[in-house]
């Protein structure tokens, strides 16, 4: 391994980019697999998780890494595309060693594991040798990290042999704190169902929200289930109405009614309209939180509101313009205002002036293939939903829509890197309302 370093810590190539011989890219490290050994033995060092461009994740044996360095690993470019699956003699450094607590041999002591560190061997084999490790612990995290630091020999420490009952996620988190929502899914769904649940635990309200609404619905419900209640209603408050209810629908009737009673009544509000509708209806798929506009709002103000980057882009592709209140239900929906529109003109048009009345709105009740038909025909990534007197209740999307074609476990293959496309006649029927 000519120009490898001697000694990686692993925290550091976790999302580092993976090559062939060639330079092109065959994916990024999502973790490091090891094998503990008995006695004072370092463990070995087995290989490396890499997520491909399909989000598969696959194992890639040290013996066909040719190059391992801080930001980037090169493979001989022979590798095994079968989906990577953990065997009970296997640890993953990130998943289940980070923030561990361990034992000091000479004093003791208890620490924390903040990083690993894989040294080369003879040949391609590579051992982990050095642990850096804090001490103090129990407390606040702020205690926690005034603690003092040091590298230790892998034999130093004692404690990987035990299961850790309360094992934090402060250092996992933050070897993943770049990745997008459904990659950091992805990251969750892969770990044991006691680590999954400690790292959910860790995530911020809204970051857990945006993670669960890329979960499979199993994992939803395992990771909320495991919160304290009032947490769980703060959660649910930060996703998407659209998602919290479809969450919510899965939970037996008392919980979630008990989840409901806690949440902010505005917020609850929105999910329990949601829950009236049948799921494959235009009102069962919609978010009650569009962009909504008074008439004499300008131009400006509209982009403004567009801009928010926690709006979807089918969701910013699209104002709609209504007489107060702009909360749904709204006043009188009036039209649409298209994102290019807004760009075609001055900022201090008035958004009344340039609204679409041609298309009309979708009733609640529009059955899936309606909806699906509505998008289609008219090159659509969103629809206004309104109610029998006009009123705005909320907005349709093309990603509501695909949610409800794909197969039900479609996130389940997703998140697996896995194939699953739709059967054509099942589409056709779905379609046909079938």
């Amino acid at each position: 391994m000519t120009g490898t370093p001697s000694r990686v810590f692993i925290s550091h190539l976790a999302s580092a980019a993976v090559f062939d011989p060639g330079g092109d890219q065959v994916g990024r490290v999502r973790d490091v697999v090891i094998a503990l050994r008995t006695g004072n033995q370092p463990p070995r060092v087995l290989g490396l998780v890499v997520e491909v461009t399909t989000r598969r994740r696959i194992f890639v044996p040290m013996t066909r890494v040719t190059s391992v360095e801080t930001g980037e690993a090169i493979t001989t470019g022979l590798v095994n595309m079968r989906r990577f699956e953990q065997r009970p003699t296997e640890t993953l450094v990130l998943a289940e060693m980070l923030d561990r607590r361990v034992t000091l041999v000479e004093t003791g002591e208890q620490v924390t594991v903040l990083d690993v560190a894989m040294s080369a061997g003879r040949g391609r084999d590579w051992y982990v040798g050095k642990l850096f490790v804090q001490k103090g612990g129990g407390g606040s995290a702020l205690r926690r990290r005034r603690g003092e630091t040091l590298t230790v020999d892998w034999n130093a420490v004692t404690g990987f042999e035990r299961p850790e009952d309360q094992q934090g996620a402060a250092n996992l988190l933050a070897t993943f704190e770049q990745l997008r929502a459904a990659d950091l899914a992805n990251v969750l769904h892969n770990l044991s169902s006691k680590r999954r649940v400690e790292v959910a635990a860790a995530l911020d309200d809204d970051r857990l929200a945006d993670v669960l609404e890329e979960l499979p619905e199993d994992d939803q419900v395992e990771i909320l289930g495991q919160l304290r209640e009032e947490r769980a209603a703060d959660v649910l408050e930060a996703m998407d109405p659209d998602d919290a209810a479809d969450l919510i629908s899965e939970l037996p009737e008392e919980t979630a009614e008990r989840l409901l009673d806690l949440m902010e009544p505005d917020e609850a509000e929105d999910v329990r309209r949601l829950l009236t509708y049948s799921d494959d209806t235009a009102g069962g798929m919609m978010t009650t939180e569009p962009i909504v506009l008074e008439p004499d709002a300008t131009i400006a103000e509209a982009l403004a509101l567009v801009r928010n980057p926690d709006l979807s882009p089918a969701l910013a592709s699209q104002v709609y313009v209504c007489r107060p209140p702009t909360e749904t239900p709204t006043g009188k929906y009036l039209g649409t205002v298209h994102f290019q529109r807004l760009l075609r003109d001055p900022p201090f048009t008035l958004v009344g002036a340039v609204v679409d009345t041609d298309l009309r709105p979708l009733r609640p009740d529009t059955p899936l293939a309606e909806v699906t038909s509505f998008l289609a025909a008219y090159n659509m990534v969103a629809a206004p939903v309104v109610d029998e007197d006009d009123h705005l209740l909320g907005a349709v999307t093309v990603d509501d829509v695909l949610d409800h074609l794909l197969p039900e476990d479609w996130r389940e293959g997703a998140l697996h890197g896995e194939a699953r496309g739709i059967n054509p006649a099942e589409v056709r029927s779905r379609l046909n309302g079938a």
